[in-house]
């Protein structure tokens, strides 16, 4: 299990790695805090933390750089909480060097058809009050027909966050595998969200406000395959350049990463945090999808290209 200490000589890889200076006092003050607290662990429970985790509360922050993180937490993917609580020290130690100001909400989405705990979210923190908050997740591990109740969050997201500094569009990613309902019952928007002012919502016109306020991704799981049912859907919810395929479970939190960081700028600092850490052959790997190329004529897009893009090879422009 990772640990919040800046002390990367344990890590597997062949290559060495330091972090930056930047976010150095946050990563300082939560490997103190770490140390004080003993060992790490995630603590296998029965139900979350409801005082925590309450759909029906409104979140805020002020940082510039906010970013959601969701979890289906369903049938096979109920581990996933672990996996990210695993490695929560290293993503949030990496992508607070390249943005010191980052905060991450985390979000565990069930069904809300039959789940006892459909939509769970936390609030905006940093350093090491993310333990806390993701600790209070539960993966429920239920779920009932194949969609699940990604409509539900994505209306949380449009009633019930802000975030009034950004400038850029913030991330948020999704880690799923399943369809959503289509319709999101008024019922459900009452009871979990504690309102409903305009009836059933349309859980893919809730997605398309969604992605005009954040740069939205579903990262899913390798089932399936491309193009099929699950993909049209969320194609039509968040545009089909936004579904990014999954080829090792195992580093999905990489997936994550480094997407954000080539986004950001950071995608060269972020591999070499990888050679420390895996095989050559695995990050070339992984590198490999989130490296763009155009579409039209296959030339590389630069990793650190954003917003409307124009390739210098065939001049067709891209939205990034």
């Amino acid at each position: 299990m990772y640990s919040w200490d800046e002390d990367t000589s344990g890590w597997y890889g062949d290559a060495k790695y330091a972090y930056g200076t930047r976010g150095a006092a946050r990563r300082k003050e939560a490997a103190e805090r770490a140390d004080a607290s003993g060992p790490r662990t995630y603590k296998q429970k029965h139900e979350p933390n409801e005082k925590v985790i309450d759909p029906s509360k409104h979140i805020s922050t002020q940082s510039t750089n906010p970013l959601i993180i969701a979890v289906d937490v369903t049938g096979s993917m109920a581990n996933w909480p672990f996996e990210i609580f695993d490695r929560l020290p290293l993503l949030y130690n990496t992508l607070s060097q390249y943005r010191e100001d980052l905060e991450v909400c985390f979000v565990a989405i069930g069904d809300a058809g039959c789940d006892t705990w459909p939509l769970q979210v936390t609030t905006f923190s940093s350093g090491y009050d993310l333990e806390q908050q993701l600790g209070s997740l539960y993966g429920e591990g239920g779920g009932g027909d194949a969609p699940e109740s990604y409509g539900l969050f994505a209306h949380w997201v449009n009633t019930h966050v802000r975030t009034p500094n950004v400038g850029e569009k913030p991330f948020l990613i999704v880690f799923g595998d399943a369809p959503m309902h289509p319709m999101v019952p008024e019922a459900q928007i009452q009871h979990y969200l504690g309102h409903a002012d305009g009836g059933d919502v349309d859980a893919l016109a809730a997605w398309q406000h969604v992605t005009e306020d954040w740069n939205v991704w579903f990262l899913r799981r390798p089932t399936g395959r491309p193009g099929d049912a699950v993909d049209q859907q969320w194609g039509q919810a968040i545009t089909e350049q936004k579904i990014f395929r999954i080829e090792d479970e195992q580093r999905a939190v990489d997936y994550a990463m480094g997407l954000i960081a080539r986004a950001w700028g950071h995608f060269g600092d972020f591999q070499n945090n990888m050679r420390a850490r895996q095989s050559e052959e695995k990050v070339a790997e992984i590198s490999k999808p989130i490296e763009l190329k155009c579409p039209r004529c296959g030339a590389p897009i630069p990793v650190d290209a954003t917003g409307m893009f124009k390739c210098k090879y065939c001049d067709a422009t891209l939205k990034i």
